[in-house]
């Protein structure tokens, strides 16, 4: 069986961030980490804007978009 998440762009690239920068390894639970694990490969496979030269920028505009949305 496998669950489907659905996200807004935005939301996917800041989701990506977070896990790909390590800032959650102080996760201590094994089944835990795993399970990030399998959503960053899965983010990987389908984000093409890490690996574009204006990541950076269009990690600010994702961010600025999600607290334009859903506020600070």
């Amino acid at each position: 069986m496998a669950t489907q998440v659905q996200l807004h762009d935005d939301e996917a690239l800041v989701l990506f961030e977070l896990l790909a920068s390590g800032k959650l390894t102080s996760v201590a639970d094994t089944a835990e980490t795993h399970a990030l694990g399998v959503v960053l490969a899965s983010l990987e496979k389908q984000l093409v804007a890490p690996f574009s030269s204006d990541y950076l920028a269009q990690l600010a505009a994702a961010k600025s978009s999600l607290v334009a949305r859903h506020g600070a």
